[in-house]
């Protein structure tokens, strides 16, 4: 089992940027795709980006594409949000998630994830 520690959220205006980071620890961290997932007050979980182990392959949800970069870095067994642009539907809890699935291109979903971590609010006003 992975353990998983989101940071960087906050309060900001929108159109300013932010990068969540996660922390992860327990087994090799290059062993794992990585997700981001975000839920906002009486909405589902929503996927937001995939990253594949060696990081050479992304997927993005549609509301994100263009704004998000999700990135890691196995060295440091991290995995950061680049978000830009942000706006005030892009407020939620941002949790990150560890799969041991290989990479299968988009179809990414949060049943195909078996580690979270607690997430960080992520407040934009307008």
């Amino acid at each position: 089992q992975v353990q998983l520690v989101e940071s960087g959220g906050g309060l900001v205006q929108a159109g300013v940027s932010l990068r969540l980071s996660c922390a992860a620890s327990g087994r090799p961290f290059s062993s794992y795709t990585m997700g981001w997932f975000r839920q906002a007050p009486g909405k589902e979980r929503e996927f937001v980006a995939a990253i594949s182990r060696s990081g050479g392959s992304t997927h993005y949800a549609d509301s994100v594409k263009g704004r998000f970069t999700i990135s890691r870095n196995n060295a440091k067994n991290t995995v950061y949000l680049q978000m830009n642009s942000l706006k005030p539907d892009d407020t939620a809890v941002y949790h990150c998630a560890a799969s041991f699935n290989s990479w299968y291109g988009s179809s990414w979903s949060a049943a195909d994830f078996g580690s979270w971590g607690q997430g960080t609010q992520v407040t934009v006003s307008s």
